[in-house]
This record gives structure tokens, C-alpha cells and sequence, in this order.
């Protein structure tokens, strides 16, 4: 990916990101992404993170498949890793998730390949 976001590849075709605004979506899809998945809860570092319903309507704007699966940063449940999962199967490629600082994004990630 020739980007100017912060992103790291974990896997063919998925890429990982601390949080994101709703401006970044637009460069992720000049970038070549063509999905999103944000994992990180609305208000988790109060008001001045950007919300779902904000960076939704970037990604759709950008033409961008989005997703909100919001998890914990202390624990992904299984069923947190059964659910990134699926959307693992259904999602096109190339893929990028977020979180605050992409470390939960890579550990459920990780979990979905063994859910």
C-alpha cells in the first residue's frame, strides 16, 4: 500500500492502524482499501475521538465497505474473535482495521484465525 497513514501488515491483504478520523477514510481508499473495520468503542478517550456514525460516513462517502465491532482493549471474548471472523470471510480486500493504537486490531485478528 503506498500510503501516508500509519498502517502495519499482519497479513496478506489486511493491514492494521491506530485510530483513524473520518478524513482519513477518503486517503484509505485512494490508498487501494476497500474496507474498514473499526474496533475501538465510541467515547472510549472521551469526546475528542471521533465516532462511529462520523467515520462511517467518511467510509461511505470514499466508497468504502465499513464495519463497527467494537471491542475491549483488556479482552477480546471468543465471541468478540468468532464475529471479526466472519467478517474476515465476507469483507473485501484489501482490509483495514483500527483501533486506538492497532495492537487490538492485531490480537483479534489473530483470535479470528483460530475461531
Amino acid at each position: 500500500m503506498n500510503t501516508s497513514l500509519p498502517v502495519r501488515v499482519i497479513a496478506d491483504g489486511v493491514c492494521v492502524a491506530p485510530q483513524l478520523t473520518p478524513a482519513a477514510m477518503a486517503e484509505a481508499a485512494r490508498a487501494g482499501f476497500r474496507a474498514v473495520v473499526n474496533n475501538r468503542p465510541d467515547f472510549e478517550e472521551g469526546a475528542m475521538q471521533p465516532t462511529n456514525a462520523q467515520i462511517e460516513a467518511a467510509a461511505q462517502a470514499a466508497g468504502l465497505v465499513y464495519r463497527f465491532l467494537p471491542v475491549s482493549g483488556a479482552y477480546q471474548s471468543p465471541e468478540d474473535a468468532a464475529a471479526m471472523a466472519r467478517l474476515l470471510a465476507e469483507l473485501p480486500r484489501p482490509l483495514l482495521m483500527f483501533c486506538r493504537s492497532g495492537a487490538r486490531s492485531t490480537r483479534l485478528f489473530a483470535l479470528a484465525q483460530s475461531a
